[in-house]
């Protein structure tokens, strides 16, 4: 059974309102909407990767430092 996350976009451009993350292990990329950078469960992924990783990312995207099924459950959750 497929779980639908209507509000991650996987794309090869950025659709205005929306920004790229790297996640997990293998670096999957997803486009998330940027309102999500107002909520306090997606700053804590943020500060985790910045503890690991910095600001400097040569994909031109931010990296975040959790597994993607982490990921996924805590931006399913986000509005």
């Amino acid at each position: 059974m497929a779980i639908r996350f209507p509000r991650i976009v996987s794309v090869k451009k950025v659709p205005k309102g929306y920004f790229a993350v790297y996640v997990g292990e293998y670096q999957k990329r997803f486009v998330i909407p940027v309102s999500f950078l107002n909520q306090p469960s997606f700053q804590d992924l943020l500060g985790l990767s910045e503890e690991e990783f910095g600001y400097n990312h040569p994909t031109g995207g931010l990296r975040i430092s959790c597994n993607e099924d982490i990921f996924l459950e805590v931006t399913s959750c986000l509005s």
